[in-house]
């Protein structure tokens, strides 16, 4: 947690010492308040004399106004620094999750980094503000209240000895029963968020299967356990509130008692023992100032620790020490040898892996469910870094590539078209912040999306729900093509990016593809072969994640026997004839 504070804190050391002081200057005007009321009780009271007290009254309301100046300033000054510092973890979070590699995503989980680029930043946050706020008067008011309370009677201070001590002890004991229970309240606050992301967004199916019971059960399990740890940690926290509050009582009672007898004998004045009740309290609330701080601080530690894991974690996709960037950008793209197991799978999902495909040429890739396919093309942009043999474009090793500058020259279009919030004019320019209207409208006639779009009452900029779900699957599909076109990529890899779209709306979205993209090169995933006949190459894979054959639709009829089986599986005999003649 110290790492965290140092880092985030350090472009404001400037407001968090004026903080300090202030603080400061408001708990020593708070412990020298006492020591005049006590003098206005002695001298003034006892005396009777009227400008001694007016004179110290009017000094005491001058101490009390620069109290309330500072405390409004310190207020407002640890109120900006705790919500910057909240503002860049959040930050600093989120521009360290963009620079994550598919692998270190799913290393977390979504609803982890959510989590803690929220909950947990807000513990951190509030630590912030109250500690500034409280700790540091409270070590101010504890020490300065030790010392005027021996100022005030040595001999009634020997109580401190007593008091202090049992209220850390009990301090303690909170401390030990409650960090563990923080630490796992965070886990469980995870658990709660993924089954709530999981129940948004699977809506459909849930209702689709009538398994609205199963999923209410299963958050009701999940929102007790959260509960009921909730309760065991306020439980604790209920207990020793009043424990200390009873220490307290009976020491004040226990100061009065012999406070009394000592006044009875002359050995102190009565003004003294006000003030020496004043600053045993005082002694008193900051051990219970600090006790709120302790209470906090286990959370916020266990928060710490999560917020560190995300920001220490170093991507497993980066940039080599000394990239390279290709002089003469053509778009060939190379697959050698290439093999990939994804994290902690005891067998590699693709073998041997080797092909070539250049601008120009189309090259498809086709097989089973679950054979690798969408993993082959998520290899292109260093989703993944291949586990063996490399991949080439423009004959230089991908790794060898800076990120930006590979991502840059290709246009993904991935399984699941997703939509961000806003216009579809925004949607468009994702890839091509300066893409002119006449630009967009060209994409959108390729991706056979303009006609949808011109029927829309404010057509270019329309808007958009997160996701694209005010559009139906086809239409989300063909705005996703229109985001890649616009980009104007040297590849373009469309992973099954034409299985919401019928038949006739595929063929019309291939010829137009094959006039914009006669100079990049194209790669292509597919379930049907309708969509992949006409492509120059044709990569099929067994389920094992190996080759089963390459080339042309004629040839692999010819050669492959799982090419042959897909085919027939999908045609009839005379579609096949067609296409021969």
């Amino acid at each position: 947690m110290k790492d965290l504070f140092i880092k985030f804190l350090k472009p404001y050391w400037k407001q968090l010492t004026l903080t300090i002081i202030l603080l400061s200057i408001q708990a020593i005007s708070n412990l020298y308040l006492p020591n005049l009321n006590a003098d206005i009780i002695n001298n003034g009271i006892a005396k009777g004399d009227i400008k001694y007290i007016t004179n110290t009254g009017l000094f005491m309301l001058g101490v009390t106004l620069i109290l309330a100046v500072c405390a409004i300033a310190s207020s407002y000054l640890s109120s900006k620094i705790s919500m910057s510092f909240g503002k860049d973890m959040r930050r600093a979070i989120f521009y360290k999750v963009e620079s994550f590699s598919q692998a270190d995503l799913d290393k977390f989980g979504t609803p982890s980094l959510i989590t803690r680029n929220t909950n947990d930043v807000h513990q951190m946050q509030m630590l912030m503000f109250i500690g500034l706020n409280l700790m540091v008067m409270a070590p101010i008011m504890c020490i300065g209240g030790i010392i005027m309370a021996l100022r005030q009677d040595v001999v009634l201070s020997y109580s401190i000895i007593i008091i202090v001590p049992i209220m850390v002890a009990l301090v303690g004991i909170l401390l030990v029963k409650t960090i563990p229970i923080f630490r796992s309240i965070q886990v469980k606050i995870d658990r709660v968020n993924q089954i709530m992301r999981e129940k948004l967004m699977g809506v459909r199916v849930i209702r689709a299967f009538v398994k609205s019971d199963y999923e209410k059960r299963r958050f009701d399990e999940a929102n007790r356990d959260l509960t009921s740890t909730t309760l065991r940690v306020n439980r604790i926290i209920a207990f020793a509130i009043p424990s200390l509050m009873i220490v307290m009582n009976i020491s004040i009672v226990a100061i009065i008692w012999f406070g009394g007898h000592r006044i009875d004998s002359g050995a102190m004045p009565i003004g003294n023992l006000t003030a020496f009740l004043t600053y045993i309290m005082e002694i008193m609330m900051s051990v219970m100032i600090a006790m709120a701080m302790f209470i906090m601080m286990p959370r916020a530690e266990a928060s710490a620790e999560r917020i560190l894991d995300v920001l220490n974690t170093e991507p497993s996709i980066k940039d080599q020490n000394n990239p390279i960037v290709p002089i003469i950008a053509k778009g060939s793209v190379e697959f050698w040898n290439v093999d990939f197991r994804y994290p902690g799978a005891e067998e590699p999902v693709l073998k041997d892996i080797s092909f070539k495909t250049i601008p120009g040429e189309t090259t498809a890739i086709i097989g089973s469910t679950g054979c690798g396919k969408s993993t082959l093309v998520n290899l292109i942009p260093r989703f993944y870094d291949v586990t063996n043999g490399c991949i080439k474009i423009d004959d230089i090793d991908i790794r060898d590539i800076p990120l930006k500058d590979l991502r840059d020259r290709i246009g993904l279009v991935p399984q699941k078209a997703f939509l961000f919030s806003g216009t579809i004019a925004d949607n468009l320019r994702y890839g091509n912040e300066n893409a002119t209207d006449e630009e967009l409208w060209h994409a959108l006639e390729v991706a056979q999306a303009k006609d949808f779009v011109m029927e829309l009452p404010d057509r270019l900029y329309a808007p958009v729900d997160q996701g694209g779900v005010n559009f139906s699957g086809g239409q989300r599909q063909r705005l996703a093509i229109a985001r890649a076109l616009v980009k104007k990529p040297e590849i373009y890899v469309f992973d099954d990016s034409f299985s919401a779209l019928d038949f006739k709306t595929d063929a019309r979205l291939r010829l137009a593809l094959k006039n914009e993209t006669v100079n990049s090169t194209v790669i292509i995933v597919a379930q049907r072969v309708s969509t992949i006949m006409d492509a120059d190459q044709i990569i099929t894979l067994n389920d094992d994640g190996t080759i089963a054959g390459i080339g042309n639709h004629n040839k692999l009829m010819d050669t492959c026997d799982v090419y042959r089986d897909i085919v027939y599986s999908q045609l009839s005999e005379e579609e096949i004839n067609e296409y021969k003649q």
